[in-house]
Order: structure tokens, then C-alpha cells, then sequence
């Protein structure tokens, strides 16, 4: 019984620390072949919105009027999330948060840092501010379950895929805030607007 305790103090001590350390916010934007880096909040079929909280360094469910913010409509069609080290500046017409991304992949756990190449962007407007959306896949082929790896063949091949995804951004928020869309871009605007978002040290 004294081992069995141990054991689970000491495993909850392990599972502390990996959180206190956890910041993954400040991962670099592209690893060292210079793919990018993609956070996991939200896993793909999620209801729940799991949002990082940089000052704990651990992954939260949003708080909306006290309660757990639970959206109440179809779950994410994929898996939802950020890219580290940027940020989208509310100066220039940004929503001042880490710049979002929609993994299209099997449902992948929070906290998962995925290497991915970004097919293209969406463009919305969310309360006054730009809210764009970095439409991904995996680097590793074996992780797809989408061919595309073009904005092109993204929009012939899954034409119906892409307008889901409008659709639901622009409808899963009910009696939320009202989002307008602004019309795609393409992977080099996609890109164009990461490497614009890049924190300041992240561009040294």
C-alpha cells in the first residue's frame, strides 16, 4: 500500500513538472529543416474549447460566464490549435493572439506538437479584427488523410471539405460573436502572413 502511494505521489509530481515546463508558446516557429511547427489544443471531434494558457504553462478549457465553454454544435472538424512564437498584431489589424491553425489529420492529443505544411489560409473577420485560420497538413505523409498539399489540389480535390470548413467557422460560435469571411488565400499567403506574424526574437 506505502509503494502503491509513492508511486502515485511520484507520478503526480512528474506530470507537475512537465506541465510547469510545458511552453510550448515559445517553441520555435520552424524546426531546424524549417518546417513548421504546429501547438494541438483541440483535438479534431472535440466539443471542448482547450485553450494554452501561457503564464501556467498548461492547456485549460475557455471560461465563458463562469462556465466551461463547450460548443454547442458539430465538434471541430479537425484538429485546432496555434502556431508558436508568432503573433498577430492588434496594431495592424490582428486579434493579438498566437496566429490559429486547423490540422486536417486523425484526432491528435492536446499539447502535440505537429511538423506540417500550410495549404492555405482562411480569412476572417471576428469582432472588429482579422481572425485567420492556417489550413495544414502533416509533413509525414502517413499522418494525412488529405492528398493535398497545395491550396490548388486542396481546392479542386476537396472543394466540399474547404466550404465544411468555412461553414463551420462561420456557424459554430452560437450566440457568440458573428464572423465574416473575407475570401481564401493560398499557401504563399498562408506563409507570407506567418513569417508577418513572427515574434520579434523569432526573426533574429
Amino acid at each position: 500500500m506505502a509503494i502503491r502511494i509513492l508511486y502515485m505521489l511520484l507520478i503526480a509530481s512528474l506530470l507537475t513538472n512537465c506541465t510547469s515546463k510545458n511552453d510550448v508558446y515559445n517553441t520555435p516557429t520552424f524546426s531546424k529543416e524549417g518546417t513548421l511547427h504546429c501547438v494541438i489544443e483541440i483535438p479534431g471531434g472535440t466539443n471542448k474549447k482547450i485553450e494554452f494558457n501561457p503564464e501556467t504553462h498548461s492547456f485549460v478549457v475557455d471560461q465563458r460566464d463562469g462556465k466551461d465553454r463547450i460548443i454547442s454544435f458539430l465538434p471541430y472538424p479537425a484538429n485546432y490549435g496555434f502556431i508558436p512564437s508568432t503573433l498577430s498584431d492588434s496594431s495592424q489589424g490582428g486579434d493579438g493572439d498566437a496566429l490559429d491553425i486547423l490540422l486536417i489529420s486523425e484526432s491528435t492529443p492536446t499539447g502535440s506538437i505537429i511538423e506540417a505544411i500550410p495549404i492555405a489560409m482562411l480569412k476572417l473577420f471576428d469582432n472588429g479584427a482579422y481572425d485567420y485560420k492556417i489550413i495544414c497538413v502533416p509533413k509525414d505523409p502517413k499522418k494525412r488523410i488529405i492528398k493535398a498539399t497545395t491550396y490548388k489540389s486542396f481546392s479542386e480535390e476537396y472543394m466540399h471539405a474547404k466550404n465544411m470548413i468555412e461553414s463551420w467557422f462561420l456557424h459554430y460560435d452560437i450566440g457568440g460573436d458573428i464572423l465574416l469571411s473575407k475570401g481564401w488565400g493560398d499557401e504563399e499567403e498562408a506563409l507570407k502572413e506567418i513569417t508577418k506574424s513572427l515574434v520579434l526574437k523569432n526573426k533574429k
